[in-house]
């Protein structure tokens, strides 16, 4: 028998992850304290200012991404999520047909299935994708999901979902997802969970990689991404307030998305047409009516860049997006809510760490010959071990524990990247944000499905059928 790929995050190590998080932090905070006694009066009282905000705000992360928790309504609760229509929403564009079919057939084994799959194909130009249109109607006509499959001139991705809507007007919830996204069993019936209360409006699901063993890239990616969602987005969610859904799965109440979708689709900056940060505006549109939140339970899988030049043209357009949505969080966010301080809390935060390491490496070796010690350089990576602990935590389907492991010791690399290329990529981006193009998938599909494999589960003697990223 063959199993579908899944994936669960484990919470049995929380209280040993907040634990040494939380002594890490300590003595991060004690040795910087310590350590800027080196330079001379002023620069000393300015960097212990600075370790001690940091080091709060740190500790409060902490604490708060570590109450999250899976929603877990009542029967009763659970019955009315069943009755409400669930619409799947899937833009294609210039997708390998391989990652297509796989994300489908996820879609056909839903514990919870949709009720209803809206593809459309915004003008793909590398397949009309007649192999999977055909398999695909017949399976979902099989099994009861109602479907649609359009295409239309290339008009963007927020064109391809708006078509979707108008095929599924009567919908209570839209689930947005990218043409990729290969859901795990469960996805839907766990994403709906926290719509059993009234107050919640957006529900982000937890993306891993298909690809994350293609190459180093991969790894450390899904490696800083996956720790990325359950620090940084699990303590916004704990809040209520989480900024940014992922594309490959989120949920929204339906009027979230159809009172706003003349502004969804008409949306300018300086004048320009915006044509990315999708994710994010809804999400925008969903903290302005309540609560957004993530459900840790809600796992899908989603293919990764295998190139750099891929992964620098996707994070630069992420950079754009953000810098646009931080300005209109800004206008319209009320600063009586979480997610107006949070918002700026990030903006200080970069600023701050920025300015900081500026003036170590650069403006105290000019002016007076001092060097930080090397050690400053082993402290952001013990900590980022100490958060990538939370990584360790999610267990998957087709890899074992030590395999993980492997991954996690990559995290100087991704601390590295993020403190150099990602941090001059993010104020780049800010720079340059005006440029609103899509920037990617132009020329056809730059991330393919290999031949699939069969490989023994580590856990169980079923074997699972495997889909292997072209290159692996």
């Amino acid at each position: 028998m063959n199993q579908p790929l899944s994936a669960h995050v484990h919470r049995s190590n929380s209280a040993f992850g907040a634990a040494v998080v939380l002594v890490a932090a300590a003595v991060w905070a004690a040795h910087h304290g310590l350590q800027a006694v080196q330079f001379e009066g002023r620069t000393a009282s300015r960097l212990a200012a600075v370790w001690g905000t940091t080091f709060v705000i740190l500790l409060a992360q902490t604490v708060l991404y570590h109450c999250e928790r899976p929603r877990r309504p009542s029967p009763r609760a659970r019955r009315q999520l069943d009755a409400l229509h669930v619409a799947v929403l899937l833009p294609v564009y210039n997708e390998d047909p391989g990652y297509l079919r796989l994300g489908l057939e996820s879609l056909i084994g839903q514990t919870r299935r949709p009720d209803s799959v809206h593809v459309v194909d915004d003008g793909s130009t590398s397949s009309n994708y007649a192999d999977v249109r055909a398999w695909w109607i017949a399976a979902a006509a099989a099994v009861g999901i109602a479907t649609t499959w359009q295409r239309q001139a290339n008009a963007g991705k927020r064109e391809a979902q708006a078509a979707g809507v108008a095929a599924s007007p009567t919908a209570d919830v839209y689930i947005t997802v990218d043409s990729d996204s290969c859901l795990a069993p469960n996805a839907v019936e766990e994403i709906l969970l926290p719509l059993s209360r009234a107050r919640v409006q957006s529900v982000a699901g937890i993306v891993l990689a298909t690809n994350h063993r293609s190459n180093l890239l991969t790894r450390v990616t899904d490696l800083w991404f996956t720790t990325g969602q359950l620090t940084d987005r699990s303590a916004l969610s704990a809040m209520g307030c989480v900024l940014v859904n992922s594309g490959p799965l989120a949920a929204y109440r339906a009027p979230v998305v159809r009172d706003n979708l003349d502004s969804y689709l008409n949306e300018t900056f300086l004048g320009r047409p915006v044509k990315f940060s999708d994710d994010s505006l809804l999400t925008l549109y969903a903290l302005l009516r309540g609560r957004t939140v993530q459900q840790p339970s809600a796992v899908v899988f989603t293919a990764l860049p295998e190139k750099p030049s891929h992964f620098l043209r996707m994070y630069l357009r992420w950079m754009r997006g953000s810098t646009i949505r931080s300005v209109w969080r800004m206008r319209y966010l009320p600063v009586t809510g979480w997610a107006y301080w949070a918002h700026l809390l990030r903006w200080f935060g970069l600023a701050l760490s920025t300015a900081v390491l500026g003036w170590l490496l650069v403006v105290e070796p000019l002016r007076s010959g001092t060097l930080p010690p090397a050690s400053f350089l082993l402290v952001p990576v013990l900590i980022g071990w100490a958060q990538a602990l939370r990584y360790l935590g999610v267990v998957r389907s087709d890899e074992r524990i030590r395999q993980r492991a492997v991954t996690w010791l990559l995290m100087p690399l991704a601390v590295a990247a993020a403190w150099t290329v990602l941090r001059a990529m993010r104020w780049y981006g800010a720079a340059t944000c005006a440029r609103t193009g899509w920037g990617t998938r132009q020329h056809g599909a730059e991330v393919t499905l290999g031949p699939v494999l069969e490989e023994r589960h580590p856990d169980h003697d079923s074997t699972l059928q495997l889909a292997i990223p072209a290159g692996n």
